[in-house]
């Protein structure tokens, strides 16, 4: 996902550049080592570690495998790949990388999150009132995206907030809960998120909350895009 989503290098808004132009449809195809499975119900269906990955513009990163490995399943050939089919993602109940359960897509080998405590000022208000006014926050770095800042529940009026019934889950980050602003007669829905048991590589993430700047006035100091 990461070389062709947002601001990768074949993405829609590169933060780089190439020396020499690409051409647009230019696609991607690499082996693939880990150790991937797939179950239909409790069968297991897909179990190898020769899939490649195909990083396509404008796509999702996908898996493809050899073609003898999924006779039994829908597929389709990889032109780029010969040999090689893909397997759509939801012609399988679970898949899992290395153990690890995946959901809506592949994790990319090229996708980092760096989590580092900052003096980085966080302010946040809603309805005039304010929210969060901290300077010890810590930023997220995670590649192709804009980074974020997290604060510690005792730098926000939590008072002021409730958990909403929204969830999301990241492949990098885990399970996220969605918390709604409740000021006066003001109700501004999934204001922001958290992570209460994040995946090992976000941990330092674990508990802290994060804000929409499109749901609230947020004032983040981040570094220049």
């Amino acid at each position: 996902m990461s070389l062709t989503a947002a601001r990768g290098p074949l993405g829609s808004d590169p933060a780089g550049r190439f020396s020499s132009p690409l051409p647009r449809d230019v696609v991607f195809v690499e082996p693939h080592s880990r150790r991937i499975q797939a179950l239909r119900g409790d069968d297991l269906v897909i179990d190898t570690e020769a899939a490649l990955m195909v990083h396509r513009v404008g796509r999702p990163l996908s898996y493809v495998f050899p073609a003898e490995l999924v006779v039994d399943l829908p597929h389709a050939p990889e032109p780029e790949a010969p040999g090689y089919v893909h397997v759509p993602w939801d012609a399988v109940d679970t898949w899992i990388e290395e153990g690890r359960r995946l959901v809506h897509y592949p994790p990319n080998p090229y996708h980092r999150v760096d989590c580092r405590p900052t003096r980085r000022r966080l302010r946040v208000t809603v309805a005039g009132t304010t929210l969060v006014d901290t300077d010890e926050t810590v930023v997220l770095f995670e590649t192709s995206l804009e980074p974020r800042l997290y604060v510690d529940p005792a730098a926000v009026r939590i008072d002021l907030l409730r958990r909403s019934t929204t969830t999301s889950y990241c492949n990098y980050k885990g399970d996220a809960t969605y918390w709604s602003a409740h000021v006066d007669d003001t109700v501004v829905e999934d204001v922001a998120w958290s992570y209460d048991d994040p995946l090992p590589e976000s941990l330092p993430i674990a508990g802290l909350l994060s804000f929409d700047p499109g749901r609230a006035d947020v004032s983040a100091e981040l570094p220049p895009s």
